[in-house]
């Protein structure tokens, strides 16, 4: 895992890599290079995890080929004997050697051979072409920006504002897209004159100017090939092969263990693979869980670290939000609201401070095997559509009622039920859409400034083309294909690269692998949710290692006590920036519609805690990028 940056027939390129690879040094700690050869100019900094000499130095320059990686190739080793019977020697043990050769051997066409984690760009010194490559599902990060003839790329959004702010604009509609969603959608950026390759893609850049670009994978043709698999096949010997793939490296590895499903499953494998192993697990102030009225997940880590011979560690959450803030959002890249980034930057930091670079997640999991509340209720909302309205209208009555909160606690099943029937009755994907994003079209709009209303018709319509984008007869498995080409790289991906990268620590995700995602969309979604069971599928192959108190235990929340935090620790910011705030007056947010987020919040009666977390954190992000294009 490193930062990777360039210039290619970019004015002053050489010195604007130094700068953007700078930038990068979060992500790279144990070493540092540049690489020149005319107007192409790639950077480097390396975090050191396979093959930790200097014959895995980067970027790396083999016989006419100079290639400038951040990622890990899990079947490296394969692909190095496939390589060695062709007659190809190398020169060490690294996976980025294995990749430049392969890319000698097949180019483009070979992307699809490739199983991992990756971003990269590749120069041919003979035919003066320099390629930029993006992982299928969107892993690593690659932003871009293109001039005339040229491009300068980076690893991370903020290397690039850093040195061109002056000149990029903040793109609304993306701002807009971040309220909605609480994250800005992998398929825009924050600033108008970026971009993000898109996963699964390539872009090749000629010396005459000329971009071609390609996709070598695609989430919706596996999704849909996946529907017409007939076959039979083991899950469980899918996920033990891709975890135990995962734990290649040169470093110590450890585990995120919060004692729910997928991360307890990740954990018990890779313990069979590496006893001993470490995990790390979170914990907060025993008010503040209270407070939120979270579950007692620590338990449930205890008892698999117990089982499986884990040394645990546990990381308590009580952080000073009010500096994190400002330093999560930094990190970040784009406006990002969900508080479970800090989580992940704190138990990062903890690991490498325990000389741990590597981290094992179960992220993904819900994506793909259905594991989210919102598709258990969006099965259960087709079925309250048939519920007579005498019925259902004195039902919603009472809940419009009922509280969310007191001063002393919150009522999550009154949360749950206001936040069901705000969709309930809705078509299937605007129900999925509210089921999981901040506010209604209405909402959205009378938060803004009235000239963003066709940004919110943008926005709205590209979710709904998005979701419609394939040929499933499976409801189910819609909505997965859905999140994982929305929520996960998005938000989940981005959020996790982010904050593990910025404490210097690799996070690798064995759910999010092509064979995974390939055996995911071969289970029907009958298979995934049975009765009021998400993740069925899942559980049963899980049981195959774990008790079934673990696999069939209550959801967690890989989440942060945000009322809490509000209602204490936030106050008197969310007043300011309520008041006072940039995006206020700069006549981005109305302020009396941002006011009426915060009495509700007050009152208990309805839960806005995210909303405003959200609105926190793109008031930070802005200020950012208002500075940035100040001289």
């Amino acid at each position: 895992m490193c930062g990777i940056a360039g210039a290619y027939s970019w004015p002053d390129g050489g010195p604007l890599t130094d700068r953007l690879t700078k930038t990068l040094a979060h992500r790279g700690p144990d070493g540092s290079g540049r690489y020149d050869h005319g107007e192409v100019h790639l950077g480097h900094r390396r975090l050191s995890i396979v093959d930790l000499t200097e014959t895995g130095a980067q970027p790396m320059v083999k016989d006419g080929l100079a290639l400038t990686y951040n990622g890990e190739l899990y079947n490296a080793p394969e692909l190095r004997k496939e390589l060695e019977a062709a007659g190809v020697r190398f020169r060490g043990t690294s996976d980025t050697e294995v990749l430049l050769e392969a890319w000698r051997k097949w180019g483009t066409d070979g992307l699809h051979r490739l199983r991992g984690m990756f971003a990269f760009g590749v120069f041919d010194e003979r035919s003066g072409e320099l390629v930029l490559v993006r992982d299928q599902l969107g892993i690593k990060p690659l932003f871009l920006v293109r001039r005339g003839k040229g491009v300068a790329f980076a690893s991370e959004l903020k290397a690039l504002a850093a040195e061109l702010g002056g000149s990029l604009t903040v793109d609304d509609t993306a701002l807009v897209a971040s309220l909605l969603y609480y994250w800005v959608p992998d398929g825009r950026c924050a600033f108008r004159e970026a971009e993000k390759l898109p996963p699964g893609s390539w872009a090749r850049f000629r010396p005459n100017g000329d971009v071609e670009r390609g996709t070598f994978w695609s989430l919706r043709q596996v999704a849909e090939e996946g529907a017409a698999y007939e076959g039979e096949f083991d899950l469980n010997a899918v996920i033990e092969d891709s975890t135990r793939k995962h734990l290649i490296a040169d470093v110590p590895v450890a585990t995120f263990l919060s004692g729910g499903l997928d991360s307890s499953y990740l954990t018990a494998l890779a313990a069979r693979e590496r006893p001993g192993i470490s995990a790390y697990t979170i914990g907060f102030r025993a008010e503040d869980a209270k407070f939120e009225a979270m579950p007692d997940d620590l338990m449930y880590a205890k008892k698999v670290a117990a089982k499986f011979g884990v040394d645990l560690h546990e990381i308590e959450i009580a952080p000073q939000v009010l500096d994190l803030l400002p330093r999560m959002t930094y990190h970040l890249d784009e406006p990002i609201g969900d508080p479970a980034a800090i989580n992940s930057y704190l138990i990062c930091t903890a690991a490498r401070e325990a000389g741990v670079k590597v981290m094992l997640s179960g992220m993904g999991a819900d994506e793909l095997f259905a594991g989210y509340r919102k598709h258990l209720a969006n099965k259960i909302a087709v079925r309250y559509q048939r519920v007579p309205g005498l019925v259902r209208r004195p039902v919603e009555s009472l809940v419009d009622r009922l509280p969310v909160a007191t001063s002393k606690r919150g009522f999550r099943s009154v949360r749950f039920a206001k936040r069901f029937l705000s969709f309930a009755e809705l078509p299937e994907e605007t129900a999925f859409r509210r089921s999981y994003t901040m506010y209604d079209q209405a909402e959205l709009a009378g938060l803004l400034n009235p000239d963003l209303a066709g940004a919110v018709d943008d926005v709205i319509t590209e979710h709904a083309d998005t979701y419609h984008d394939n040929t499933l007869s499976d409801f189910v498995n819609r909505m997965c294909l859905a999140d994982s080409r929305l929520f996960l790289p998005g938000l989940n991906l981005a959020y996790t690269d982010r904050s593990s990268m910025a404490a210097s620590t690799e996070v690798r995700t064995p759910f999010v692998d092509i064979e995974v995602v390939k055996a995911a969309f071969r289970i029907p979604g009958d298979k995934k949710i049975v009765k009021r069971q998400g993740k069925m599928a899942l559980k049963e192959a899980a049981l195959s290692i774990l008790p079934a108190e673990i696999v069939h235990r209550p959801k967690g929340l890989f989440s942060a006590p945000l009322r809490a935090w509000m209602s204490r620790d936030l106050a008197p910011l969310v007043r300011e920036v309520t008041n006072e705030g940039e995006l206020v007056k700069a006549g981005f947010l109305r302020r009396e519609a941002l006011q009426k987020l915060v009495d509700e919040d007050a009152s208990g009666q309805q839960d806005r805690s995210k909303h405003l977390w959200h609105i926190l954190t793109l008031e930070y992000w802005y200020r950012g990028a208002v500075s940035a294009r100040t001289p």
